[in-house]
């Protein structure tokens, strides 16, 4: 009797970890705890930063507007949706479009509420950030070049949140933000060419749409060349430490992503492109430990003690 309300359930749950994207929602929080101890707060101990309560409010605000951030773009692109990623479609419409929009409210009120016990100049920033992911959703992501930049800023927002909160600038985050910027740009830039089918359907405007495989791929081509100079330059720090292994592996992926993008036609191809890049990014959080392996020894002798 009770097996098809546990099935439904089931069903309904993981197509709101579809909806909200539960994997990179939990690569974002590693990403950001792990930039806070071995990046911004190199001082403080591993202990002291994860039970730092502010923190903590910073990351899950950033949790729930990125969430409903999902949501919102999965509310507008449902028609592109079904054309490029049909299975995905299927499992997220296990919940219907009016209780995706009901959380997609509570979840940025929460994440206000979060914001608000650190500051209101955090509750601010998300405020906009907020208003950003909407605007993105519901117009910028229909024009080439907006939102193409948009896209690449709203990814790599929730990191300047981090970096606001520490007020902590080195050389060496200004570059890997660079890299990152540019890596992520060149990632849309090669998902624009993934759902060009999907685009052309629904009339959106995005780069490729507008200017064409040809000036797509030119301009990713580009993009991979200039992220060549911040890696050039990081392996010029000593505090780069066995993080250079990490960029030593990117400079050999951005060169194969470059000569395999120009030989690329199929949607196979550039879904191959865009999750090695993906992969690229993904380790590269977990690579965060090792930017300087003397403070990863002191964070574990002072838990030991």
């Amino acid at each position: 009797m009770n097996a098809p309300k546990t099935r439904t359930l089931f069903y309904k749950f993981f197509s709101l970890l579809s909806v909200v994207r539960g994997y990179n929602i939990l690569v974002l929080i590693l990403a950001q705890y792990l930039a806070s101890i071995f990046i911004f707060s190199p001082e403080k101990s591993a202990k002291h930063v994860i039970l730092d309560l502010h923190l903590l409010f910073i990351v899950l605000a950033t949790v729930c507007v990125v969430a409903a951030g999902y949501i919102i773009n999965n509310f507008y692109d449902v028609k592109v949706d079904r054309i490029n990623r049909p299975l995905k479609t299927g499992l997220d419409n296990f919940v219907k479009q009016e209780t995706k929009l009901s959380l997609y409210f509570l979840l940025n009120f929460i994440g206000f509420i979060f914001a608000f016990f650190v500051s209101w100049k955090a509750a601010l920033f998300f405020s906009i950030y907020i208003f950003a992911i909407w605007f993105y959703s519901h117009k910028l992501k229909k024009h080439p070049l907006l939102g193409l930049i948009s896209a690449t800023v709203l990814t790599i927002l929730p990191f300047f949140a981090i970096f606001v909160y520490y007020k902590n600038f080195s050389k060496i985050i200004f570059l890997y933000a660079v890299f990152l910027f540019l890596v992520i740009m060149i990632r849309e830039l090669i998902k624009d060419l993934e759902n060009l089918k999907g685009a052309i359907a629904n009339n959106y405007k995005t780069f490729t749409v507008t200017y064409g495989e040809n000036k797509t791929k030119k301009l990713s081509i580009f993009l991979l060349i200039l992220s060549l100079f911040p890696i050039t330059v990081l392996f010029s720090f000593p505090a780069l430490s066995y993080m250079r292994y990490y960029f030593y592996v990117a400079l050999i992926t951005l060169v194969f992503v470059g000569f395999y993008l120009q030989k690329a036609t199929r949607k196979n191809q550039y879904r191959l492109l865009h999750n090695t890049l993906k992969i690229l990014l993904l380790i590269g959080v977990f690579c965060l430990v090792f930017i300087d392996t003397s403070l990863l020894l002191e964070k574990f002798i002072d838990k030991l003690n």
